[in-house]
């Protein structure tokens, strides 16, 4: 297992992710429970080791990119045999495992879902606000989703490694799953003429913040409970995610405190 580190200016902590390369090696990380953060196969690559590989990901639903050769060559000059794996800094958890411990607490959910935040540093940005302002969790899923790695951890202020992220195969499931448990689905989008302000937060409620460029997606969004917008009076009508979901956030939190 290798390391491999972002540059840092000098007297700056530098953070690292663990890769594994070679295709056994990829394989036994998988089985062992390793967090696969990213997983890289040459393009064009074959032989039966790689259709054992290949089954491997599918029983565990890990998604794959296939790169050049020379993306694999720029990562290590070790021998890869076509296969890198870069293994997360954080574990994931499963929402069906931690929001029955947030209800046996005695404490009302905020969660936060993101669907199809790929910005590493909107990413940390988001878990940094979500984690001072006592978001429970931040569910993500497995494909269409920022990396966790050391640009994100770093942005976050190291939120990353203090509030739970859950990483899930299906955000549709999972938004039925939390309606079933009685967790609201708001989701914050310009497809409404409700504000965030006409929204009671002070019961259990999952936020939902999409990708700047395309929104929520709208299965998401058609099985929802609410939909708001956040109000604007400038010209220029959006704000940054990280920005749109501290504003979301801090509205539920000031609900929240005049409920106490």
């Amino acid at each position: 297992m290798q390391q491999f580190q972002r540059r840092a200016p000098r007297g700056e902590k530098r953070e690292s992710n663990q890769m594994v390369f070679g295709i056994r090696a990829v394989m036994e990380a998988i089985d062992s429970g390793k967090e696969i953060e990213s997983l890289f196969i040459q393009r064009g690559l074959s032989g039966g080791l790689l259709m054992e590989l290949k089954a491997l990901l599918k029983e565990h639903n890990l998604p794959s990119q296939q790169v050049p050769i020379e993306k694999l060559n720029r990562i290590t000059g070790k021998n890869h045999q076509g296969v890198i794996a870069v293994i997360s800094p954080i574990t994931y958890q499963q929402i069906e495992d931690l929001l029955p411990t947030i209800y046996e607490k005695g404490e009302t959910p905020l969660l936060l879902m993101l669907d199809g935040v790929t910005d590493v540093r909107n990413m940390g940005a988001i878990a940094r606000t979500a984690e001072c302002a006592g978001v429970h969790a931040i569910i993500v899923p497995k494909k269409g989703s920022a990396e966790i790695n050391p640009d994100a951890i770093k942005t976050s202020a190291g939120a990353l490694f203090k509030i739970p992220v859950c990483r899930q195969d299906s955000l549709g499931k999972v938004g039925r799953f939390l309606i079933d448990s009685g967790v609201q689905m708001v989701v914050s989008t310009e497809k409404t003429e409700d504000s965030i302000h006409d929204v009671d937060y002070t019961v259990p409620t999952c936020i939902v913040m999409g990708a700047e460029d395309v929104g929520v997606s709208d299965d998401l969004i058609r099985i929802s409970d609410k939909l708001a917008r956040i109000p604007m009076f400038g010209e220029i009508k959006s704000l940054n995610v990280s920005v749109s979901a501290g504003v979301v956030i801090y509205e539920a939190i000031r609900q929240r405190s005049l409920n106490d």
